[in-house]
């Protein structure tokens, strides 16, 4: 059974029944049971599902409160078990307590805006090998399911950086055992009645079988790339991570941590930049003012130049372009922390063990912080715009100590990849298509996005 309560007043909630049961749930979508729930009940309430309590949060100023005020009451506990245990181990996205500390000290200095920068020749250059794709299909007026175009390239980008690697064959095969992994730990978490992992079920075989490839291929280059001196590592992600040092300590990353690195970075990298950009064509297509504006500054500012570090510098409309689609089609569209300690938030209790979920997905259309907040307006996020702004009306990489290490390195690989595409093609949406926008773990369009592809 599931329960939606309203955290109200201390000492405890008033509750409200007469609700959903878990099929309910299923078939109306957890996106609009949240939305009926926050139409209903306001930006904090609680819903129960068996015997899990999950408080779903809202306001920036709840926000602001888990992530930075009171982040330590807010950990990365029981929640994040299925991620840990059937895709990255204790890399940094669910690693805690002391460990997640050091690994942030390690890797933060990959990820400044001018650490990813090292990175940005690679994103060019798969960008361009897609241009000479998409140039073949523009000519044929071809369909392309468009989250599959874009994986394809941000895949090939990830794995690149992380480990050089080239072979078109590795790209796809790492990219499907992942997606295969992934879909088994989302059915891990949200299924309490899935058989053990031992028992051989077509689901349950698929995902060893998916596992033990990835884990293979990773332990394969490990093993090559710990067999060089270091003086002959190539200039990629795994190399930085095996030879950096604590500087507090001196220590290096262990085999294990460097193998759960490497999965975490592959997992964060190429899924969730796929699923902005064909996001952003998506609001594109559907768009025709902003498509204009967009097409009018690629114009100018590059005529028939490649795009390049110093150029990107010239076209922030289309980083704003990027920025909305993140706020309204969050890839992530709400992320989960364990409570550790009873708090109260804003009157509300919550309870120890609890947990909640913050929502970017609703908090970036709150209409307190938004102006007509489903519009797609990319000039919200012109500079005097995003000082005036509530720190935590906009946390698409999530907020505070643990916001996504990731950012900068997504922020400008979307950037050159929309410049560069966008610059020479305009998808278009089949007749009569509408999207079927989902909740998982990630934002999804079950319907998919089939596009015909045409030339500027």
């Amino acid at each position: 059974m599931v329960t939606a309560t309203v955290v109200r007043a201390l000492p405890g909630p008033k509750s409200f029944y007469g609700v959903k049961n878990i099929l309910d749930l299923s078939q109306d979508g957890m996106l609009r049971f949240i939305e009926e729930g926050w139409r209903t009940y306001g930006d904090i309430f609680e819903v129960t599902v068996g015997p899990r309590k999950l408080v779903m949060v809202i306001h920036p100023d709840h926000v602001r409160h888990i992530t930075v005020t009171n982040a330590g009451n807010y950990d990365k506990l029981e929640s994040y078990d299925p991620v840990r245990k059937y895709i990255v181990g204790d890399g940094l996205i669910t690693s805690t307590g002391e460990l997640w500390k050091r690994q942030r000290r390690l890797m933060a200095p990959f990820y400044t805006p001018r650490g990813v920068q090292e990175f940005a020749e690679i994103f060019l250059h798969d960008t361009h090998t897609m241009v000479e794709r998409w140039d073949q299909l523009a000519r044929d007026h071809a369909q392309v399911e468009m989250f599959d175009e874009m994986a394809l390239v941000t895949a090939s980008i990830v794995l690149k950086a992380i480990f050089s690697t080239e072979s078109d064959e590795d790209v796809l095969e790492i990219k499907e055992c992942v997606e295969t992994m992934i879909t088994f730990s989302g059915g891990a978490a949200s299924n309490p009645f899935k058989f053990p992992d031992w028992v051989p079920t077509a689901g349950n075989k698929r995902y060893w079988k998916a596992h033990d490839k990835v884990h293979s291929y990773i332990n394969r280059v490990l093993d090559a790339r710990l067999a060089l001196n270091e003086a002959d590592y190539p200039n990629d992600l795994l190399c930085k991570l095996i030879t950096a040092a604590d500087p507090e300590t001196g220590e290096r990353m262990s085999r294990e941590l460097l193998r759960d690195e490497a999965l975490t970075n592959f997992f964060a990298g190429y899924e969730t930049s796929a699923r902005s950009m064909s996001h952003a064509w998506y609001a594109l297509a559907g768009n025709a003012e902003v498509r204009a504006r967009l097409h009018e500054e690629l114009d100018r500012e590059l005529g028939d130049e490649t795009p390049t570090l110093d150029t990107l510098k010239r076209l922030p409309y289309t980083l704003r372009v990027i920025k909305e689609t993140l706020r309204l089609y969050p890839p992530a569209p709400m992320y989960a922390k364990d409570v550790v300690d009873d708090d109260v938030i804003d009157g509300y209790r919550i309870r120890k063990g609890s947990t909640v979920l913050l929502l970017p997905y609703f908090t970036h259309r709150h209409p307190e912080f938004w102006d007509n907040p489903n519009r797609f307006e990319p000039e919200r996020h012109a500079p005097e715009a995003e000082k005036a702004r509530h720190p935590q009306a906009y946390h698409p990489f999530a907020s505070g100590q643990r916001i996504c290490l990731g950012s900068h390195f997504s922020l400008l690989e979307t950037h050159i990849m929309l410049a560069i595409l966008a610059h020479r093609f305009d998808p278009k949406f089949l007749p009569h298509y509408e999207a079927d926008f989902v909740f998982d773990a990630l934002l999804q369009i079950t319907n998919g996005l089939p596009m015909i592809m045409e030339k500027r």
